[in-house]
């Protein structure tokens, strides 16, 4: 009998603090810490079977909320904003298959908490509520929400799986799902598309990868010459310069940080970058914009001037990721004339599938999935994305852990342009050590690839009862 859920029996939420061996600048900030939320999640279903599921997320608040508001600021009110979400899990009707449920509480229960989460936020409500309220008056952005829900959601995929005995991604089709794609997604009209009778597992990949390329990043603060060290770097036995890591892990695809509001610095990180890499063996670079332009000529220059000068360079750009402001409805950017000389990936912006139409239209054509944005909204993005011919990349949140996982997991089954991105092990390689012993493929990059044949069993297959981690106490029990 095919299970079906019925609501969330109990919630733990851990919140477990990691620190960058080397610092990570994302856009105008930099990181050297990190939260990660890691949820336990009980369900009951139908047939009143209980089980436990797990989801974890780091809480990168440089990515999901960048502003000149203090990063203590910024982090406490993240924690708050789980702290109220795990009691709206807790009231919401948890029905159906993981995707159902994970959808109608995206659609329905997190825009109500993020509002009203906000509004206190503003002083929007009485006194005393405002006196009670759990961040800075600044509104914490819908990316950060969605983020801090991602932890709860992959927990309840999870959880299905347990119930069904399945991994997760055996359960996305007719004999588990009541409802087929046309419940969740629309197509562009005229567009030929119809969702009707279409089930998510008919846009993943038939067999789920057991190997997958790596992605290595590079950040703007890392050194790549020796000349560049200056005594702060860790001496912990891991690479620190750039060759160190492409002769130890056999990198074959780099991805590389640029400002964006530097043009000559830009171009010249990217050059140095590719003359460094490419007679070493590395295949493929992309450039990360994080957010950061204005306009495309800016990115148009520095890929002509490429063109030009360094035209090896240019061939093995493989695609270029979001330049431009994540709020697309308020910046309508055109973006074909960047699209026509590389394919150009959405990342911040990719909510959900909306916003990816909306990308679409403005000359977008692929798609970067990130898991922390919820697995719900990962997989149905992936089926509105490929049913409209948008290419698939799964960028990483520099995930350890528990986190790694299902990261890892998406990019084996939704078939990318090329792998996975995955940084953990360059930030905090020593934070996953508990995991790795039980997935030592998962959390070391080998001959230029990760390895997931560890990786099996119910739901995302952490095989957690096997792994030796030492939790903090819960901050939430419900």
């Amino acid at each position: 009998m095919t299970p079906r859920l019925h609501r969330v029996t109990s919630l733990k939420l851990y919140f477990i603090p990691v620190r960058t061996r080397m610092p990570l600048k994302f856009g105008a900030e930099t990181l050297t810490s990190a939260t990660c939320l890691r949820v336990a999640m009980g369900v009951v279903d139908e047939r009143n079977q209980c089980v436990e599921g797990w989801g974890e997320t780091p809480l990168s608040v440089q990515w999901v909320w960048p502003s000149e508001l203090p990063y203590g600021s910024r982090h406490e009110t993240l924690k708050n904003f789980c702290g109220e979400l795990a009691r709206a899990w807790m009231r919401a009707p948890v029905r159906g298959h993981a995707l159902d449920a994970g959808y109608e509480f995206q659609e329905q229960s997190l825009k109500e908490v993020f509002n009203g989460f906000n509004k206190r936020a503003r002083g929007g409500l009485t006194d005393a509520a405002a006196d009670a309220s759990p961040g800075p008056t600044e509104a914490m952005p819908w990316l950060a929400a969605l983020v801090c829900n991602s932890a709860f959601d992959i927990a309840l995929h999870d959880a299905f799986g347990r119930l069904a005995g399945r991994a997760i991604y055996e359960t996305y089709g007719p004999t588990f799902l009541e409802s087929d794609l046309s419940r969740f997604l629309e197509p562009v009209e005229g567009s030929g598309v119809s969702f009707r009778n279409q089930y998510p597992a008919e846009y993943l990949v038939k067999k789920s990868l057991r190997q997958l390329v790596a992605w290595h990043l590079v950040g703007g603060l890392d050194p790549l010459e020796q000349t560049e060290l200056n005594g702060s770097e860790p001496d912990d036995g891991h690479p620190v310069l750039l060759r160190e890591w492409i002769r130890r892990d056999g990198l074959k695809c780099l991805k590389i940080k640029l400002r964006g509001n530097d043009s000559l610095w830009d171009y010249h990180r990217l050059v140095r970058v590719g003359q460094l890499a490419l007679p070493m063996g590395v295949e493929w670079l992309t450039a990360d914009f994080n957010c950061t332009v204005r306009e495309p000529e800016y990115v148009n220059r520095i890929l002509d001037q490429a063109r030009t000068d360094d035209p090896t360079i240019y061939n093995r750009i493989l695609y270029v990721e979001q330049p431009f402001p994540y709020d697309l409805e308020q910046h309508r950017i055109d973006v074909h004339s960047v699209s026509h000389r590389k394919p150009l990936f959405l990342d911040e912006s990719a909510h959900d599938w909306r916003m990816i139409r909306l990308g679409r239209e403005l000359g977008w054509t692929g798609v970067a999935l990130k898991t922390c944005k919820t697995q719900t909204g990962a997989i149905l993005s992936a089926c509105w994305a490929r049913a409209h011919g948008m290419q698939l990349m799964v960028q990483d949140l520099t995930n350890p852990m528990l986190a790694q996982i299902p990261h890892l997991l998406l990019a084996a089954n939704v078939g990318t342009i090329m792998g996975v991105e995955t940084n953990s092990m360059q930030f905090y390689p020593e934070v996953s050590a508990p995991e790795a012993r039980v997935h030592p493929g998962v959390y070391r990059r080998r001959g230029g690839t990760v390895d997931l044949t560890t990786i099996r069993g119910p739901g995302f297959g952490y095989r957690v009862e096997e792994i030796a981690r030492a939790l903090p106490e819960p901050e939430v029990v419900l």
